[in-house]
């Protein structure tokens, strides 16, 4: 095994690195939206987002990995951050540096590896976004550009100034993290040519809920809807509350006929929280798909605009 040295300037970017005192925080959506799309758009078992820290590599997310670090002598990523590009390494038992590295030899037993380096806009090298397979294999040129693309998602999340990206009465994220987080997503889909969709609801006869039931019987609706759909989605499907009773949602990898399925699941959720609470009044959702289509779509806003008025036209007349 050969770990990965040292560079020159180390001092300067465990400064930079603990400066964003990101490290040792609990788990936060933004990035675990990363590293689920990750896995799933590459088709690996494991994707991490690494920050590489003085003698270890934590995970600030992780999917497919039980543990929270490992030693910096053993990691991947420290010889990752040596490099401007995407590192990869076919099969990791053939390789010099790791074919004895104990996340070679066992668990997880790694094979394939890539790994971009995160960095600052100053090019300070923090950690890296990695993905590991059990099985040796390739990645090629636009899988590398996808790569690149997802890590520069988290590279500007983790150096922007803490973001308000949480709807405190949901729990879901909030406008502004999903209008931040959501382009990239569909940007990095249509690089990869992986479809996608997007989602947009809205909890009918909200306003008489209020109005027959006061306001704070309209927060605790707002607050099971928002339950009932993070149970009809994906772990790596989007979902956030943009505003009032407006909610909306990307599917990676996903086209109509899984929109219609989320439908089902929702009202199904729905009417078991009516029943399960013992709501005076019903719980009922209309729904509008939009699939990505950069031919049509000249942006983010326009696919939104679209699912918006998918869900309008099936809103029922009573409701509108």
């Amino acid at each position: 095994m050969i770990a990965a040295p040292i560079p020159q300037n180390d001092p300067e970017r465990l400064a930079v690195l603990h400066a964003l005192d990101v490290l040792d925080t609990p788990p936060q959506a933004r990035f675990d939206h990363v590293t689920r799309l990750a896995r799933r758009v590459f088709d690996v078992p494991i994707a991490l987002i690494t920050l590489v820290d003085r003698e270890r590599q934590w995970f600030k997310s992780r999917v497919g990995l039980p543990v929270t670090q490992t030693p910096r002598d053993v990691s991947f990523c420290a010889h990752a951050i040596l490099q401007d590009e995407v590192m990869v390494v076919p099969d990791a038992s053939q390789d010099r540096r790791f074919h004895d590295n104990p996340l070679v030899t066992g668990e997880p037993h790694i094979r394939f590896y890539a790994g971009c380096p995160l960095q600052t806009p100053d090019h300070v090298k923090l950690g890296t976004l990695c993905i590991l397979d059990r099985q040796a294999r390739r990645l090629d040129q636009d899988e590398r550009a996808l790569l690149r693309d997802l890590a520069q998602m988290v590279s500007q999340d983790l150096v922007s100034a803490q973001i308000a990206a949480e709807d405190p009465l949901t729990g879901l994220m909030n406008r502004r993290g999903f209008e931040q987080l959501a382009p990239r997503v569909l940007q990095a889909c249509q690089r990869g040519g992986q479809p996608v969709g997007l989602m947009y609801f809205d909890l009918d006869r909200f306003k008489r809920i209020n109005d027959e039931h006061g306001h704070a019987e309209g927060d605790r609706a707002l607050r099971l809807f928002a339950t009932a759909l993070r149970r009809s989605f994906r772990e790596d499907d989007i979902v956030a509350r943009l505003a009032g009773d407006e909610f909306v949602a990307v599917l990676p990898l996903a086209d109509a006929s899984q929109g219609d399925h989320i439908r089902e699941r929702l009202a199904g959720a729905l009417a078991d929280a009516v029943q399960r609470e013992h709501l005076p009044y019903p719980l009922v959702a209309s729904a509008g798909f939009a699939a990505y289509d950069p031919a049509r779509h000249a942006d983010f806003a326009a696919v939104l605009a679209e699912a918006d008025h998918a869900m309008l036209a099936a809103k029922p007349r009573a409701v509108r």
